[in-house]
């Protein structure tokens, strides 16, 4: 680790220059928002340098490059984690101490990038952090979206969705680079023609297009002068404003192509239950692949001949099933630009693209209309129906006779394009994201695949960053760390084990305690200022923050707060430590089943931290607007971590290992990532419950399990299923929860994510929690534990496991002048 060399007068005077130069004031004149942008530049110019000598040194070593293809990355702040990395946090804050200003009230002033949403653009982050913090050259390649997904409010219970608006004073550390723009197609029809040495060659007409244009975003390794780039496509109109149309009175035609170019980058995920909102999102997911690989294969040609050879430089890596039609266009460039044949261009293709799984959820493997994807995307429809063509043949020829296996593996079928079966026939890799995971993935949902190409299939669980995380989220722990073993742990988080012996230390259990305490104050203080809840941070918070989806089962988790206040209610003298239940998520805007829990866990937390008779033994918080700068100081606070998914949905998960990382103690079922975390805790440090993700499996396949005899049985579950539809929590609308109600015991296939089936256990799940909970020594022991055994979960380890199976790169090293 090479540690910057930080002039503080040098930066206050830059400081101070940045406010004069962009606002035209004194420093004691400026706004917060303004000091941070001043701030902000300053490291800028500090990142710039190295983002220069990176890539010089990329381009001096010839190095190969992995395109991580991704429709969302969650970043976070970008100022925080960039000085961090730049190892000059601590100066940085001590400069503005001595300018007046307290770096905690200048990191708020920044916004969260609207670029992401749940864990796969969170994933995409760590990643490139960890490219970075190691030495790997790299580009993210993404969408610049000017309102993300949505900024949530939370009005009367319900979630309101508001434009996220981060864009509103800039972004002080992207880059334009309009040299590097590229142009975009849809729509028309294609044309072929014979040149003279009787080669059919093809030529898209009559189209719409637009103009990507990259805006470029730093992302700085930890203390090793290695800068990578997030590059996020903007859309522009190739022409402005036509001015004759305007000047005939035709209006519309006028901003028409200004109109086109602005609808793709709106937002993140547009609603997607109806045509228009379909089309949209296939024109986001070609415009920024389509964008991305013309400029990779571009720049592999400034500096190479033999296009042939691209992928002994490029390597293209699609984080799920978004970016697939990557295959198609490589293959368009290769053989309509560079006149490859198709021989040639599929061998290119299927030695460049590798293909990452991120679900189980069969419905979650994106399927387009053949009518809709060859009508915005005729050339790449012509060439995904030949990739199709040659593939049906090499079923036919491994399976005569059997339609079954054609009907589950093609690529077009029953009038879809299934993108998921193009990534896993094209690339050479397909991986899942925890062990578990890639095992269904294997004898479940990819099985036929898996049967007939084997080698391509590999597991890669999932990880985090310790830098955010830990580092920059949790700073009473980092520090606390780093002072018991050193801070190796920084760059090779398999160092913090060091921590085991510290658990069975009286002292070393007190400071640990403490920290937590004090970070429980802090989540406090934010709850108390955001939702005007007062909550004891001597009670217990069990904490559940995720996307908000049926198989996570947050309506799991508030059913059983409203049998616990159930008994607290029947039996006021009964034994019981004081909770905080917390939750924090964002239901898609067309997600109403989602939305409804939402305004369910609402109206529960109304009830309960209303009601003065149960002495504030439960509280109740949603907390609004999820994302990555609160999670840190929900993470660090964490008591009890809920990831309490149905077995064998969940595919990795992220929160558990930020969870663990900061010393909670998981409460979840046996899937995704959690069976890893057991197995590096012990079982005796987390509390599991709940069906196997086998038996789960045999009940989706083979039937017998029926939530209504578990209704009539089990009296208590029966009360709290009544009060969702006796106005006890909706006394204005007693219908308002029936939905849900119905769910669970009347829809056609009814709780299908076993929320009654695991009730129980998760109940004697808690009460297991609590127990532990009340023994200080054992519960300080496992938290600690579970920060000393987090060591696996580093997205650094994540990157090498690809960079040694998958990409193949090698490490770059770079010297500052």
């Amino acid at each position: 680790m090479e540690k910057m060399n930080f002039d503080k007068e040098e930066f206050k005077k830059e400081v101070v220059n940045n406010v004069k130069n962009m606002y035209r004031k004194t420093l004691d004149e400026a706004s917060k928002q303004q000091v941070f942008q001043a701030v902000a530049y300053t490291v800028k110019d500090y990142i710039i340098d190295r983002w220069i000598a990176s890539h010089k040194q990329f381009e001096k070593d010839d190095a190969k490059t992995v395109y991580y293809m991704s429709m969302e990355f969650l970043m976070g702040r970008a100022l925080g984690n960039s000085m961090i990395n730049l190892t000059c946090y601590k100066e940085v804050r001590e400069a503005l101490d001595e300018l007046g200003f307290d770096l905690n009230v200048i990191e708020d002033e920044e916004p969260d990038a609207a670029l992401g949403n749940g864990g796969l653009g969170r994933l995409a982050a760590c990643f490139l952090d960890s490219l970075s913090s190691l030495g790997y050259p790299a580009y993210g390649c993404g969408i610049r979206y000017r309102y993300g997904m949505f900024a949530q409010k939370i009005e009367d219970g319900y979630q309101k969705e508001i434009p996220d608006d981060w864009l509103r004073d800039g972004n002080p550390f992207e880059v334009k680079r309009a040299e590097y723009a590229e142009e975009v197609r849809f729509g028309g029809y294609v044309r072929s023609y014979t040149d003279e040495n009787g080669r059919e060659h093809y030529v898209q007409e009559n189209y719409q297009c637009v103009r990507a244009v990259p805006y470029d975003l730093p992302v700085v390794g930890y203390g090793n002068n290695i800068v990578n780039t997030l590059r996020i496509w903007d859309a522009e109109p190739i022409q402005q404003f036509n001015l004759s149309s305007f000047d005939k009175g035709d209006y519309q035609k006028a901003v028409e192509q200004e109109n086109l170019a602005k609808t793709i980058c709106e937002v993140l995920y547009p609603c997607d239950d109806h045509y228009a909102g379909k089309e949209l999102r296939l024109k986001q997911q070609y415009f920024f692949v389509s964008a991305s690989v013309q400029r990779a294969v571009k720049k592999y040609k400034e500096s190479h001949s033999d296009v042939r050879k691209l992928y002994e430089k490029v390597i293209f890596q699609l984080n799920d099933t978004h970016p697939t039609v990557t295959v198609a266009e490589l293959m368009r460039i290769l053989m309509d630009e560079e006149k490859l044949t198709w021989d040639e261009a599929w061998e290119v293709t299927g030695k460049a693209c590798a293909y990452t799984n991120h679900t189980i959820m069969a419905e979650a493997l994106e399927k387009w209309p053949i009518e809709l994807f060859s009508r915005l995307l005729p050339r790449i429809y012509q060439i995904v129906e030949e990739i199709n063509r040659r593939f049906v043949e090499e079923i036919k020829a491994k399976y005569p006779n059997n339609q079954d296996k054609i009907a589950k593996m093609a690529i077009i079928y029953d009038g879809q394009v299934k993108m998921a079966n193009l990534a896993i026939v094209a690339g050479f890799s397909v991986n899942g994201v925890a062990a578990l995971h890639t095992e269904i993935l294997k004898k479940q949902e990819l099985k036929d695949f898996y049967e007939m190409m084997p080698d391509k299939f590999n597991n890669k669980t999932n990880g985090i960053t310790q830098r955010r995380f830990l580092l920059h989220g949790n700073p009473l722990l980092a520090d606390w760390v780093t002072k018991k073993i050193g801070d190796e742990w920084i760059t090779d988080l398999s160092q913090i084990s060091k921590l085991k012996v510290y658990a069975d230390d009286e002292l070393s259990r007190k400071e640990f305690m403490q920290i937590k305490y004090r970070n429980k104050v802090r989540l406090a203080e934010y709850i108390k200022e955001h939702n005007g809840i007062d909550i004891d941070p001597r009670s217990i918070f069990d904490v559940q923050v995720k996307r908000l989806h049926e198989y996570k089962r947050q309506l799991l988790n508030i059913l059983h707060v409203m049998y616990l206040y159930n008994q607290i209610k029947a039996n006021p003298n009964m034994e019981f430590y004081p909770r905080t239940f917390i939750f924090g998520a964002k239901a898609a805007a067309g997600y109403r089943r989602a939305k409804l829990t939402i305004k369910l866990i609402n109206n529960v937390a109304r009830v309960i931290n209303n009601d003065k008779s149960i002495d504030g033994k439960i509280k109740v918080v949603f907390i609004e607007n999820y994302r990555v700068s609160n999670a840190e100081i929900i993470f660090a606070a964490a008591d009890v971590s809920e990831q309490i998914s149905t077995a064998s949905k969940e595919a990795s998960g992220t929160g558990n290992m930020k969870f663990m990382l900061n010393g909670a103690v998981t409460l979840g079922t046996m899937d995704g990532a959690n069976v890893e975390i057991v197995k590096e805790v012990g079982e005796e440090n987390a509390v599991i419950f709940g069906l196997t993700a086998d038996e789960v499996i045999r009940y989706q396949n083979e039937g017998g399990y029926n939530p209504q005899e578990i209704f009539n049985n089990d009296q208590e579950i029966r009360q709290v299923l009544m009060q969702l539809i006796n106005g006890f929590y909706s006394p204005e609308d007693p219908e308002m929860f029936r939905e849900i109600y119905n769910s669970l015991l009347y829809d056609k296939k009814p709780d299908v994510y076993f929320i009654l089936k695991d009730f129980r256990s998760y109940a004697e799940a808690q009460k297991k929690i609590e127990k532990m909970y009340l023994d200080e020594t054992g519960w300080a022991r496992s938290a600690m534990l579970n920060t000393a055994c987090s060591g696996k979960f580093s997205s650094d380890r994540t990157i090498e496991e690809y960079v040694n199976d998958i990409w193949k790169l090698d490490k770059v090293k770079v010297e500052l002048d």
